[in-house]
């Protein structure tokens, strides 16, 4: 064994102490190890072992064995059963393999810089097998999450999992048999208020996520009393979508386009809520659901509040770009909201003129369905026009009223 590798099992135990003391400060969920001897013991002798592995196995580039790996993946297992979370999980795999790093450098250090062929061995077996070893890890954590949590907990730690990037969900959908697409639709179904505790309804939530094969999680919002409900309804491959895409279409329009089966989901979903929602999304591929949930909520925060129908959407970034940048022009906004309170001051002028630009300003359409003669939908578009000094049917009444009423009803100035 050369002198690299003599180092690092000369300073194993050392390293091993160092890296439980590293977990206990660094990972608030691991400060249970200072009042738990046996635990702190389990953790010391798995780093001390796995260090000697890495002694033994490196210099002959020799894998990992199945026996290593059932070991490493039980360690995940006791982790998981200790109730860690996947936050945690992932702060002591970052940790783990930083430190391990950090070993190696001081060891070659030690050395006087020595031994660049041992050093280059290390790293040609450290990362293959670092990965295995991780993997491993993520599936016995896995297992004791599919034996011990319930169905519709599983669906949302995978939805969550995805939401943050963490490679864990490929192992989540597995264990669920749900299989992953590479791009997403991420739709919030904001709430004016948060949902009670409800088993029926939570029952209905895990029959839609069968049947649309859809990542569903309660969301967190702001300081602002409102819930959300998070749906990651999978989307065709890029490959997929340009067979469909008709000619001379701007590409990088068709993104925000909402497919026809996220409609139906949305659909669903909002009639299972049974209260009124705002519903926005945004679609991204896997790397990026992240930044796509930070526009979908953007979006069903500047969309209206509605109760679900056979006409229920998704609004995606098309239908309220105007309104989202009102919200961030206050003077403007302030401006919308003097016009929105005339047209409140009339009986059902705001459903009115929302339905009428919902039809395209057909007054047949909008007049069914309102249920109403159509003498009467003229008479209420001439009382808007009256009140604010705009045409309804006019392009500036296009631009300006539909942007009133839809801030208005989105409940943004309660």
């Amino acid at each position: 064994m050369g002198s690299l590798f003599a180092e690092l099992a000369r300073q194993a135990s050392t390293n091993a102490r160092r890296e439980v003391e590293a977990y206990t400060r660094e990972i608030a969920e691991f400060g249970f190890l200072d009042k738990d001897p046996r635990a702190r013991a389990e953790t010391f002798d798995h780093s001390v072992w796995l260090r000697h592995r890495t002694v033994e196995l490196s210099p002959d580039n020799a894998e990992l064995s199945d026996d290593d790996l059932e070991y490493i993946a039980s360690m995940g297992e006791l982790r998981a059963g200790a109730g860690m979370s996947l936050d945690a999980r992932q702060q002591v795999l970052r940790l783990h393999t930083a430190l391990m790093l950090r070993e190696i450098n001081e060891a070659t250090e030690a050395q006087r810089g020595a031994g660049v062929d041992e050093l280059m061995r290390m790293m040609t077996w450290f990362a293959p097998q670092g990965e295995r070893g991780i993997v491993a890890y993520r599936q016995g954590f896995v297992r004791v999450l599919r034996r011990r949590m319930p169905y519709v907990e599983q669906v949302a730690l995978l939805a969550r999992s995805l939401l943050n990037g963490d490679p864990i969900a490929a192992e989540l959908a597995e264990a669920i048999d749900m299989e992953l697409s590479d791009r997403y639709a991420v739709t919030v179904f904001r709430l004016p208020d948060p949902p009670p505790v409800d088993r029926i309804l939570e029952n209905e939530l895990e029959t839609l996520v069968k049947s649309h094969r859809t990542p569903i999680v309660w969301g967190s919002r702001g300081g602002d009393g409102s819930g959300e409900l998070i749906a990651l309804v999978p989307v065709r491959s890029a490959a997929e979508r340009a067979e469909d895409v008709p000619p001379h279409t701007v590409p990088d329009l068709l993104p925000d386009l909402a497919p026809e089966h996220v409609a139906d989901c949305v659909r669903d979903v909002a009639q299972a809520l049974g209260r009124p929602c705002a519903v926005g999304t945004a679609t991204a591929p896997l790397p990026e659901l992240s930044d796509a949930l930070d526009r979908a909520r953007r979006i069903s925060d500047t969309a209206p509040l509605r109760r679900a129908s056979a006409r229920s959407r998704p609004h995606t970034l098309a239908d309220v770009f105007v309104e989202l940048a009102v919200a961030d022009v206050p003077f403007v906004d302030a401006w919308l909201r003097a016009l929105s309170d005339r047209l409140a001051s009339g009986p059902d002028l705001l459903v009115t003129l929302d339905m009428y630009y919902r039809h395209d300003m057909h007054r047949g359409a909008t007049a069914t369905a309102l249920n109403v003669h159509t003498r009467t939908l003229d008479y209420r578009l001439r009382r808007a026009r009256e009140l604010t000094g705009i045409d309804p049917g006019s392009t500036r009444g296009v631009r300006t009223l539909s942007a009133a009423v839809t801030r208005r009803l989105s409940g943004a100035w309660r």
